[in-house]
């Protein structure tokens, strides 16, 4: 239940944050005519998410065996690259992805009348809302057998997060910054990423133990190179939250530390990069 509820949360928040800057640069520019556009344009973006919801719904139930050990791997490697790719575009556009959003709204209203502020919210939720699809689905295959009614529950307990978190950011940003409430929970979804990714791997290892392989591949996959159940054990929602194992193999180890190198240096050259465009820019 955890993993749905941060996933939720977090996805959530940043569509109501995109609508909430909508909202306000509406009323700000005497647009409020148009408001009416910007929910219309929000429910489609809910439609939208929830075709895709059901068309990896019916994928997920069609296939089976082997081929669907296979499906839900590449859903949780595809989910975890997605949540590095996501985190690593909010480093590098978060600080101006307000003024982004009212530069994009400017010139859709120029450019489609009214309607430009539907289409712009339209992408934006479905765009949020196909991300959390994707997230759900590669903490599903990851937590196959788990109760589907937790599940939900993670979900919509999420949800109401979200409205709460929004509010509470909106009313008291003198006491948590937007800027800090993304590093937190980017923080926790890469967690959740490594913890797919290193899942990934273990359901694509017992597909490929079934080959002939040389006896250092086997090592490799299986052999534990320590053992700290002593002091944590292997418990799934750890496992699930972060790719823990007390027990680890090599390549355990090497795919959740290269996930983690990989999502530090991408965000410090995101970073770096957004740096050099501001003194440019000054200059």
């Amino acid at each position: 239940m955890e993993a749905p509820l941060v996933i939720v949360w977090r996805e959530s928040v940043e569509a109501l944050l995109v609508i909430g800057i909508l909202y306000a640069w509406l009323r700000r520019e005497n647009l409020e005519h148009y408001v009416s556009r910007l929910w219309v344009g929000t429910g489609l973006g809910i439609v939208l998410a929830a075709i895709l919801a059901t068309l990896f719904w019916v994928a997920g139930n069609w296939v089976s065996g082997p081929s669907g050990d296979w499906f839900f791997t590449f859903m949780m490697t595809f989910a975890a690259l997605l949540i590095l790719q996501m985190v690593v575009w909010m480093h590098r556009n978060g600080g101006s992805l307000k003024r982004r959003i009212e530069e994009d709204a400017a010139a859709s209203l120029t450019k489609w009348n009214g309607w430009g502020i539907a289409i712009l919210a339209m992408i934006a939720v479905a765009r949020e809302g196909s991300e959390t699809v994707v997230f759900l689905s590669g903490v599903g295959a990851q937590q196959q057998g788990s109760s589907l009614s937790l599940f939900i529950l993670g979900g919509i307990i999420g949800f109401v997060f979200a409205l709460i978190t929004f509010w509470l950011l909106q009313k008291f940003a003198s006491i948590i910054s937007w800027k800090q409430f993304f590093l937190i929970s980017e923080f926790v979804l890469l967690l959740i990423g490594g913890g797919l990714l290193v899942t990934a791997f273990d359901k694509a290892a017992v597909q490929i133990e079934a080959y002939d392989l040389p006896n250092w591949m086997f090592d490799f996959i299986d052999t534990p190179i320590w053992d700290t159940s002593w002091l944590i054990p292997d418990q799934s929602n750890l496992t699930g939250l972060t790719g823990y194992h007390a027990q680890p193999s090599l390549l355990q180890v090497c795919i959740l530390a290269l996930y983690w190198i990989g999502a530090i240096l991408l965000c410090v050259k995101g970073r770096k990069s957004l740096a050099t465009r501001s003194c440019v820019a000054s200059t």
